[in-house]
């Protein structure tokens, strides 16, 4: 898919700064590229999620036919986030490195959202994911781990997730290491404007 036929961006804000975030800085660059197009927006840190328990591990597992009222309400903002996602031709994650990883929050919408039978089936070579023909952005901010590096734990990660559910196009945009100077937020603004061209 090229990137000017998306016309619905699901963009995921995983920072909890509002003010001084790189990772957001980096998406509003990046969706401002995009104008035309219908941005359905989940901040992290203003709709914060509910981690796993009990009540939703045993209803996401019990057959929907048979599910009881209590077991399809457990689920309600799971099939939400998942509508988004179903909706969406392009992800844009703001991704900041929490140490050396995705933030929390972050890996509680993919625990939400990662679901057999809805967007991966298990067929007989495996997982297949059932999001093909999409494509994601990842934007990403650190302060001080490298992309790449043997302690970047947190974009390998998102990349397999993605790829799991059927999102095999990612491109990884970093502003990495910051910690040690502004040069990587300059390139990666470069990076998003060639995008553009």
């Amino acid at each position: 898919m090229s990137d000017k036929s998306a016309t619905t961006i699901l963009r995921i804000d995983a920072s909890m700064r509002d003010e001084g975030s790189v990772s957001r800085e980096l998406a509003d660059a990046h969706i401002a590229r995009r104008p035309e197009a219908r941005v359905i927006r989940r901040d992290l840190a203003v709709s914060s999620l509910p981690f796993h328990d009990a009540t939703w591990i045993t209803a996401n597992f019990t057959d929907a036919a048979e599910r009881t009222p209590e077991q399809f309400e457990a689920l309600t903002l799971s099939d939400s986030l998942i509508e988004e996602l179903r909706a969406a031709d392009e992800i844009v994650i703001a991704l900041p490195v929490y140490n050396f990883g995705v933030p929390a929050a972050l890996k509680a919408w993919f625990d939400l959202v990662v679901r057999a039978r809805v967007t991966f089936n298990y067929g007989p070579d495996g997982p297949v994911g059932l999001l093909e023909g999409k494509r994601a952005t990842v934007l990403v901010a650190s302060g001080g781990t490298r992309v790449g590096s043997e302690i970047d734990f947190a974009t390998p990660w998102v990349r397999h997730v993605l790829g799991f559910i059927g999102i095999a196009e990612v491109e990884i945009i970093a502003a990495d290491a910051l910690g040690s100077g502004t040069e990587r937020l300059v390139e990666a603004k470069e990076r998003i404007r060639l995008l553009a061209a």
